[in-house]
């Protein structure tokens, strides 16, 4: 698998290890939790990273698809967001061609998924459910490993 692939994989399993982490024992009130406008309240931030996902995947396989989504349920975000990982980490360990230069598809879609992963994590914070720090060098991150479930952190800190 070339490098670029390869990177793009491991960059979606940190997505996916850094979204567990903030999604995971999350109260069931957190996504419908607000400070004001903006930020938008998590459960629309949520919505809007499995967007981002869906439109990568658009364009890896070279079609510019954007949709905006209207959030259904904080439990329902949460499974989209790991599904359209899965999807788009799915069609990046085939051999079919990149429909979009692998840059492009980084910093644009994915870059910004793990910009909303670190804006959950303030509103965790601020929701007074804060998730500990780590040293993510130190994570196991896999490419491939893309669901809920993740290696337990190997040192956290508060």
């Amino acid at each position: 698998m070339e490098l670029e692939r390869r990177l793009l994989r491991h960059t979606l399993a940190t997505v996916a290890y850094r979204g567990a982490k903030v999604v995971r024992d999350a109260p069931h009130t957190f996504g419908s939790f607000a400070i004001g406008k903006p930020p938008k309240p998590p459960m629309e931030i949520l919505a809007h990273v499995a967007d981002l996902l869906e439109w990568a995947t658009h364009l890896a396989r070279g079609d510019d698809v954007w949709r905006d989504s209207l959030p259904v349920s904080w439990d329902h975000e949460v499974e989209r967001f790991f599904t359209s990982l899965r999807h788009l980490d799915d069609y990046l360990a085939t051999d079919a061609p990149l429909g979009s230069p692998a840059e492009r598809i980084f910093q644009g879609p994915i870059a910004d998924a793990l910009t909303h992963i670190g804006q959950l994590a303030m509103l965790r914070r601020l929701s007074g459910h804060p998730i500990r720090g780590e040293n993510y060098f130190r994570a196991e991150i896999y490419m491939g490993r893309i669901g809920l479930e993740q290696a337990p952190a190997k040192r956290e800190f508060d």
